[in-house]
């Protein structure tokens, strides 16, 4: 009797604290940026409306802080995420085997799901430092990116637009753009490069400052997108940033953030996220002002690699495959 009380009481126990084994639910992470950029607050959007059906996925997703673009597309190439932010500039680059992939060569596993906001490349200037166009910035201390960066890449394309290079400023300081809005302001730089989509914390709290600050045009843009046709001509839209001296907005050049995997992550994973993400465009596009004038056609157009197996199998099922188009072909 003693031995059968002793295992009714431990099936019980073991019934009453029982809960279903981690393997029944897949956890899988999307790399973003820096908390104050964009892509931290896009991520987790996207993390939030595929949580949603958990039961229905078995999934769950969670948005991970990181230093950008480079250190997602390595981490997905790596096996340490599944998923991505990166400018579309850098995914092209690391398919090819160029910039900070010369050495590694062509990153081949990585895969495309959609595009998502536009990013602008901004060059932001005290007054007081009258920095009016990008010839001005010869022999001025500016903030160019840290190495490895792609607004570090996008600094040296703006620079080239108007015949300078990093040697012909008066320091090119490495820094991350999210640290430069403090630097500016406290007057140990006199302009600083940063490539993101709007609004953005870190150029409202430039914006705000004592020191007042402007957005520098960057034209002349007709020999750098021959050269380079992942860049477009775009706009900076002044009305999100009070306080700035301009009062119109701003030509300028930019790229597009992409959403990446691997072709190692599983069909079913990819087919699920991008069922929701596109079934929810309007519920995401609320979710960060970034993403308001997003449309399905920005989402599939020139997208830098070849498209996933699972989240094209989810286009071909909508009609949406016509408007997938990328740079590598499909």
């Amino acid at each position: 009797m003693k031995k059968l009380l002793f295992f009714t009481v431990t099936c019980l126990f073991l019934l009453g604290c029982w809960e279903p084994s981690p393997a029944e639910t897949r956890f899988v992470t999307i790399g973003t940026g820096g908390v104050t950029g964009v892509y931290f607050p896009v991520g987790g959007a996207i993390s939030k409306l595929v949580n949603k059906k958990r039961s229905v996925y078995g999934l769950k997703l969670t948005a991970e802080a990181t230093a950008g673009s480079v250190f997602n597309i390595n981490a997905l190439v790596a096996g340490d995420m599944d998923f991505g932010l990166a400018q579309s500039d850098k995914a092209g680059q690391a398919w090819r085997g160029t910039a900070e992939w010369k050495d590694r060569g062509p990153q081949k596993s990585l895969r495309a799901i959609c595009a998502l906001q536009a990013e602008t490349v901004c060059l932001i200037a005290s007054v007081d430092s009258d920095i009016r166009k990008c010839q001005d910035l010869r022999g001025r201390i500016v903030a160019v990116g840290p190495p490895g960066s792609g607004t570090r890449d996008n600094s040296a394309d703006a620079l080239s637009t108007c015949g300078l290079s990093f040697s012909d400023l008066g320091k090119a300081e490495g820094i991350k753009p999210a640290e430069a809005a403090s630097l500016l302001q406290d007057g140990r730089i006199e302009a600083y490069f940063y490539t993101v989509g709007h609004p953005n914390g870190s150029i409202k709290e430039a914006a705000a400052g004592g020191t007042k600050v402007r957005f520098v045009p960057l034209t002349n843009l007709d020999q750098l997108l021959k050269k380079a046709p992942y860049y477009s001509e775009a706009v900076i839209p002044i009305a999100l940033y009070p306080g700035v001296e301009n009062t119109e907005d701003v030509p300028t050049f930019g790229v597009r953030a992409c959403l990446l995997t691997t072709e190692q992550v599983p069909d079913a994973v990819v087919a699920a996220l991008t069922r929701e993400l596109f079934e929810n465009l309007s519920e995401l596009k609320q979710l960060h002002p970034a993403l308001e004038k997003l449309t399905v056609e920005q989402m599939l157009a020139h997208l830098p690699l070849p498209v996933h197996a699972g989240a094209l199998a989810y286009f071909r099922e909508r009609g949406l495959e016509k408007l997938v188009s990328t740079q590598h072909g499909q």
